[in-house]
């Protein structure tokens, strides 16, 4: 009975994807109960009491180089955010308003076409520059998401003759969206640095924010939400990433075992620390767990997440020497590329289980 129910449950699997629609195309097809591989356990869904005070840090970078005590104010609030929380939400960091509400549009303009009309860009090959899929690992382990995603690399983009591979729906708002992060990548990588104690251009000589990918999900309005998740509980394997989300809500951090909700505000950007950069910082600075619930409204949920990380993934990467001494041992090997963390990242799956015990040195 066991085989036939894997069977199925790889058919099922097998159909969902080659449909190439997505869970748009599950919601347009107007089902009222969601497929059985988007169940997710139960002890997955719970929430916690949230009869709490909790919230994410939130940091000004307004007049950030006007002296040396206001920079050294906002690096003192990053660093205690990246320490205890692994997140900050930023305010008056650069991106034009207009730029970040047009963004959002163009994104869900790009879902909400026809499925004729987005078909062209689905793939599972994420060695292209552009691509649509729904689920990045969609495995029999773990129940999929209720959530489709379409995925640029940003510096395919800096070229402008690669313009005419994005959709034309955002095409434009994709473009001028990836030029402000890429000005802001560099604050914040400085920014960053100096939180460590280190030099101003040190986590970019290192390489940790080189190449960037945008994400742009879209979370269509599910009819059974109380059984599914719009992202599962994970980390990011990465180093940095900086989400722009709509005013739906549904984006939640775990911290101190309580799910704290980030509720949506007009402006802001929700930083956090990826697992590479917890290696690198020896732990001094945390990559914590989050996720997304499904979406209870009437309309969908959109976000844009630009994911930093080096442009060599075989480049070894470990505990920086200026972090650890006798008093503040490594914790990791030094010798942890990207890509190897990506192969055991696919190997395990999205799980909700943090990859990074895997790569401690053993004691």
């Amino acid at each position: 009975m066991e085989a036939v129910d894997r069977s199925e449950a790889e058919k099922t699997v097998k159909e969902f994807d080659e449909t190439k629609a997505g869970v748009k195309g599950i919601v347009d097809s107007g089902v009222t109960k969601i497929p059985r591989m988007f169940v997710h356990p139960l002890e997955d869904l719970q929430q916690n009491n949230m009869d709490h005070d909790l919230r994410v840090p939130m940091i000004d970078l307004k007049g950030l180089d006007q002296s040396p005590e206001r920079r050294k104010e906002v690096i003192n609030q990053i660093s205690k955010a990246a320490e205890a929380w692994g997140f900050f939400q930023i305010v008056n960091h650069g991106v034009p308003l207009d730029v970040m509400e047009e963004v959002l549009k163009s994104v869900r303009r790009f879902h909400e076409q026809p499925h004729e009309a987005k078909v062209e860009w689905y793939s599972r090959d994420f060695t292209k520059k552009v691509n649509y899929f729904s689920n990045g690992y969609l495995k029999l382990s773990t129940p999929a998401d209720w959530r489709d995603t379409l995925s640029c690399n940003c510096q395919f983009l800096e070229d402008e003759s690669n313009f005419q591979a994005l959709p034309r729906v955002c095409r434009c708002e994709i473009v001028e969206y990836s030029k402000h992060l890429t000005v802001l990548r560099e604050k914040l990588s400085e920014l960053l640095s100096e939180a460590l104690g280190l030099s101003s251009d040190y986590l970019s000589t290192l390489g940790c924010f080189k190449s960037s990918t945008l994400s742009c999900h879209y979370y269509p309005v599910c009819p059974e939400p109380h059984l599914t998740l719009g992202a599962t509980k994970h980390s990011d394997i990465l180093f940095l990433t900086l989400l722009l989300q709509d005013s739906s809500g549904g984006f939640q951090v775990l911290h101190q075992n309580v799910w704290v909700n980030v509720p949506p505000l007009q402006g802001v950007l929700v930083a956090n620390i990826g697992d590479m950069m917890q290696i690198t910082s020896n732990d001094k600075f945390k990559s914590v767990e989050h996720r997304v619930l499904a979406t209870r409204l009437a309309e969908p949920r959109t976000s844009v997440a630009c994911f930093f990380t080096a442009d060599d993934k075989l480049k070894p990467f470990g505990p920086i020497k200026e972090l650890v001494s006798d008093v503040n041992p490594p914790i990791y090997r030094n010798n942890i590329s990207f890509g190897e963390y990506i192969a055991y990242y696919r190997q395990k799956g999205q799980d909700g289980n943090s990859k990074i015990p895997h790569f401690r040195l053993m004691k």
